[in-house]
């Protein structure tokens, strides 16, 4: 037998036997008083009792599907109720129904397709706004003019994400000039065609 000021948890042989729950009860105050369900507060919750819930359905009527929604490949359908705000509409409607029909949403690639797809969505709406009288306008819907107006490294001293400051124009204006070059590359070279 080992000394008794050793811990059980390291020997061998247990040297303490367990105390039964009413030694226990009896030397913590309030131990176990969830044991017994007459005890419990939330007793009457756990009861089921469809008479109480109020609902006059055994199940809900199902919402109509104005077009085919998505769904996990986990779900048999979808809920009986869901929103219809943003139908999906052209590429990034494509690459979300793709990602619902072909992964599990425990997959990597599941997620990802989404954020491709929200991203897909962004660049569609800019392109479709530039068709419209009033087209989307990156210097001062992407802050770019408030940097400058509204005191942009100034709000920034002394935080934690100052080194942000550096990337932030890269990650707000660099999509907006990628396509701006591109746009002019594809201009030049539809010129030349055109020039032969």
């Amino acid at each position: 037998m080992t000394e008794p000021g050793i811990p059980s948890a390291y020997v061998r042989d247990k040297r303490t036997t367990r105390e039964t729950p009413e030694q226990l009860r009896a030397r913590i105050p309030g131990w176990g008083v969830d044991l017994d369900p007459a005890d419990r507060p939330s007793h009457p919750k756990l009861h089921y009792a469809p008479e109480t819930t109020g609902a006059h359905w055994d199940f809900p009527e199902r919402q109509p599907e104005k077009w085919p929604r998505e769904r996990s490949i986990e779900h048999a359908f979808v809920t009986p109720v869901f929103g219809t705000g943003q139908p999906p509409k052209g590429l990034s409607g494509a690459i979300r129904r793709l990602s619902y029909a072909r992964f599990s949403e425990g997959r990597l690639a599941h997620w990802l397709l989404l954020v491709l797809g929200d991203r897909v969505d962004a660049m569609e709406e800019h392109l479709r706004s530039f068709a419209t009288t009033r087209p989307d306008n990156p210097i001062t819907e992407t802050g770019v003019r408030a940097e400058f107006t509204h005191g942009g490294l100034r709000s920034r001293k002394g935080r934690v994400d100052a080194r942000h400051h550096l990337v932030d124009p890269v990650i707000v204006a660099g999509p907006w000039v990628a396509g701006a070059g591109a746009a002019v590359l594809g201009v030049r070279k539809l010129a030349r065609r055109l020039g032969r």
